[in-house]
């Protein structure tokens, strides 16, 4: 932990960065643009690093054959990172290039949260916006939906999506989760309840909403065409990119591989095993394919791809979770509880990440630079010619270098604060540089079966060498001359972190309060909001 006055000036500056922070002055319009490259980002949503063949050769899956393409014409990098392991964090900071302790977005949002991602915070697609770029989402947003906090008021020119998480809200033919979900109620009238039910933490009384733009289009969604929706729009704004004659940001935010999964399955497979996840698999390597397809038809030479994920895989998920590869945390789950999403394990933010750009990106390249999500903004701002507001501290850095040249420097120092399970939120609980891994906090979200290991402080911290110990399972000796170097470089940074973040003006502070009225709601008139004007 923190020396106490540096968590007392920390604490001071997230409640009041506001006031002292101005709203930015966001990109000018520029006359030319014809020459910009587009931009696709393909973000999935709870996928581990083992879930993309290309990582794990060996195994001779072929359950990604689109992605193992994209990154045999591509770039593939193998030690990239989620800036968070849970939703709202890990997406607030790719889309502001910001940490969670800077931009206030620190853990998730809810169904009836009245606000979301600060709005003195600059994003991404409000500056491409501003010189010039057509921009787009598709998928799940999970910033704040409410009022001023949605996509189309946070740079998007078109959205369409869920508020939020795919089980944050029922639906009339759920999909495969753990437990099993119940459909929504359909009978009396609609009142909105946000408490889970007693379903094992299912929603019942909140119908998932698909939203167009400003207006909710569907009412519960359904789960089992949600993704050919998605591959239709994407498709057409691919396609009608020529007639806007300007260049685009397409943010394509997947529902897979996030539970509940509704994949189509073959007629032989079994609901209990790994057929359906297999299959959901599939299904969204399917939906990359033909994005990468509609782009190469379009605007092949001035396109670059970009596929990440959000987080690693939610274990406890069991047969419906992903694979985290070698990532498996043993010094964790020898001692309870899972290692992956909710933990700074590294099967919660190692995730598969490609990189396509025909005729930019050298094909069939390896990089094994420390990378992070943070660090699409200041690359993608970069390509495109945009300065990013300079009122305000980034942490993501600029890949082009890396992208395009074979650089192989990243980051120097990599910080992961805790989302979800030990300590409070924002707690710097890990310090990654070069081959080594400090904790100075461990705990575990809940592993497949209901085990949670116990949130424990270490100080010295415990230091692994991934080079050599990829699963985390025995740190160093601290008597060793490698600990010793390791702990006085890491430490130092650690504090220099902490202190440029306890003084940083520009640190904004979200409001997560909740409000029964700010669930998303159709009809209040009828169960579960429910409406259906699709089709």
């Amino acid at each position: 932990m923190a020396e106490p006055l540096t968590w007392l000036l920390l604490s001071g500056m997230l409640m009041c960065g506001l006031l002292f922070h101005k709203l930015p002055q966001l990109g000018a319009s520029v006359d030319n643009t014809t020459n910009k490259p587009n931009f696709i980002i393909i973000l999935a949503d709870d996928i581990g690093w083992g879930d993309l063949d290309a990582n794990l050769p060996e195994e001779k899956a072929i359950n990604t054959p689109y992605l193992n393409l994209m990154a045999e014409q591509g770039l593939r990098l193998t030690d990239f990172h989620s800036p968070a392991s849970t939703c709202s964090p890990s997406r607030a900071a790719i889309l502001t290039g910001r940490y969670g302790l800077r931009n206030g977005v620190t853990h998730n949002f809810a169904v009836g949260s009245v606000a979301g991602l600060p709005l003195s915070e600059a994003t991404l697609p409000q500056l491409l916006q501003g010189a010039g770029y057509y921009t787009a989402m598709i998928g799940k947003w999970h910033l704040g939906h409410n009022g001023p906090y949605s996509p189309t008021n946070r740079g998007f020119d078109y959205y369409l999506g869920i508020p939020y998480s795919n089980d944050m809200g029922c639906t009339d033919k759920p999909g495969y989760d753990l437990p099993r979900c119940p459909p929504c109620y359909s009978y009396g009238p609609h009142v909105i309840r946000l408490q889970r039910s007693v379903h094992g933490g299912c929603y019942s009384k909140v119908g998932l909403p698909l939203i167009e733009n400003s207006s909710i289009v569907e009412q519960p969604l359904d789960l089992w065409t949600l993704t050919e929706q998605y591959k239709s729009a994407a498709t057409r704004i691919i396609h009608n990119a020529r007639e806007r004659a300007q260049p685009y940001l397409l943010y394509l935010a997947l529902a897979h591989m996030h539970v509940p999964l509704a994949p189509p399955l073959p007629p032989d497979a079994s609901t209990t095993d790994r057929d359906v996840y297999t299959a959901s698999l599939r299904e969204m390597d399917d939906l990359v394919g033909a994005v990468k397809s509609a782009s190469d038809d379009m605007d092949k030479d001035n396109t670059l791809i970009w596929f990440t994920g959000d987080n690693g895989p939610w274990e406890k998920k069991c047969q419906y979770a992903g694979s985290a590869g070698p990532f498996m945390g043993k010094w964790q789950t020898s001692r309870g509880g899972g290692s992956a999403k909710r933990t700074t394990w590294e099967g919660g933010h190692r995730v598969p990440t490609v990189a396509y750009w025909p005729r930019r990106i050298p094909a069939n390249t390896t990089s094994s630079a420390l990378l992070s999500g943070m660090d699409i903004f200041p690359t993608l701002l970069s390509l495109a010619g945009v300065t990013p507001p300079s009122d305000r501290r980034y942490d993501g850095i600029d890949a082009t270098n890396i992208l395009l040249h074979g650089e192989q420097t990243g980051h120097e120092f990599l910080f992961h604060p805790n989302s979800g399970a030990a300590g409070r939120f924002g707690d710097l609980q890990t310090v990654r540089t070069g081959k080594h891994k400090a904790f100075y906090i461990t705990g575990a979200a809940e592993a497949c079966g209901g085990a949670t290991g116990r949130q424990q402080l270490h100080d010295p911290p415990l230091i692994f060498d991934l080079d050599r110990d990829a699963a985390e399972e025995t740190p160093l000796a601290v008597e060793t001359p490698e600990y010793k170097s390791a702990a006085e470089r890491i430490a130092r940074k650690r504090e220099e972190f902490l202190w440029d973040i306890a003084t940083d003006p520009s640190v904004s502070a979200a409001d997560y309060s909740t409000d029964d009225s700010a669930a998303p709601c159709c009809d209040p008139g009828q169960a579960v909001c429910r409406c259906r004007t699709l089709g």
